[in-house]
């Protein structure tokens, strides 16, 4: 019986203190991360930081190479949007550290994305420094929003389902021009 509680417990862990104990809390501005070099970076090799998610509304994907159809359909809904670029831009960072995968396989795989989704910068982070510094979840995809200050507005771990996607691009459109 102590096996069985102890078993229970675990589940109950596993399924809903990640979502609840997310270190980047709402209203919160994350903290800055810098990746460059061996800790990553953009695709051409030049350095990302996070203070670029300020200034406009930004859609941040967080994926694990794994996991990167799982959230296509709110990648999609956010396309048919067409959001105005002066004011919205988003940023798919890519979990180098989260799957089997060679570079080379991920490369490919990051191409064909780029040619879908244009407008989106793609950044690798090599050592999960996302995952430690905003204490996000990992081995999944993560969609989070941020004000144009960086403040976060919006947070799924996994796959967004229907109703989840209508207010993610609610959030966005709601803070556009505020």
């Amino acid at each position: 019986m102590r096996h069985l509680i102890c078993f229970a417990i675990a589940i109950w862990w596993i399924a809903v203190v990640p979502e609840t104990w997310a270190g980047l809390e709402f209203g919160q501005e994350a903290p800055t991360v810098v990746l460059k070099d061996k800790q990553g970076g953009r695709l051409d090799g030049s350095p990302w930081s996070s203070s670029e998610c300020r200034g406009k509304v930004t859609v941040l994907f967080y994926v694990d190479p794994d996991a990167k159809d799982m959230n296509n359909a709110a990648s999609d809904a956010l396309l048919a949007e067409n959001f105005p670029r002066e004011t919205y831009q988003s940023c798919a960072i890519i979990n180098m550290a989260a799957t089997w995968m060679p570079n080379f396989a991920i490369a490919s795989s990051l191409a064909e994305k780029q040619k879908k989704y244009p407008n989106t910068v793609y950044v690798r982070d090599n050592q999960k420094n996302l995952v430690h510094a905003w204490q996000i979840a990992d081995d999944t995809s993560d969609v989070l929003v941020f004000d144009k200050s960086g403040k976060l507005l919006f947070r799924k771990f996994g796959q967004l389902n229907d109703a989840e996607i209508k207010v993610l691009v609610k959030v966005i459109r709601d803070h556009l021009d505020t």
